[in-house]
């Protein structure tokens, strides 16, 4: 059986499944060591987690949540920018359909320098 360009070989795709298998089954971490599992969420943690970061939505909508989710999803490259290549961009980096249509509201005439400024212009509140 050829199997192409995979890294792995047969016995060790075997192994990969088998040390899988209970997680797949059980729906949570089967390991008896807790190293191994991932860390759970922290109280402090960013509101990222608990969906997504849409201006106006009044859940997890501080300048500084949405300031990071647009950082996350666009970059430093793409400034500076207006509103219409903002939305765009986020569209393509597949970004949840409010946020692109609450950048797509701002004014046409307005450019953006960096993150900050749009992330103000957004919420509201000025740092």
């Amino acid at each position: 059986m050829q199997r192409g360009s995979d890294r792995l070989n047969v016995h060790r795709d075997d192994e990969m499944k088998h040390e899988l298998k209970g997680l797949l089954r059980s729906g949570h971490p089967t390991r008896s060591e807790e190293w191994y599992d991932p860390e759970p969420t922290a109280e402090d943690d960013p509101q990222i987690w608990r969906g997504p970061v849409v201006p106006g939505s009044g859940r997890g909508t501080s300048l500084e949540s949405v300031r990071l989710e647009l950082a996350r999803l666009l970059g430093r490259g793409m400034f500076p920018a207006g509103p219409r290549e903002l939305s765009n961009a986020l569209r393509h980096g597949r970004a949840p359909d409010d946020l692109i249509e609450a950048v797509r509201r701002l004014p046409r005439s307005a450019r953006y320098a960096n993150v900050q400024e749009l992330a103000e212009a957004l919420t509201g509140e000025r740092r």
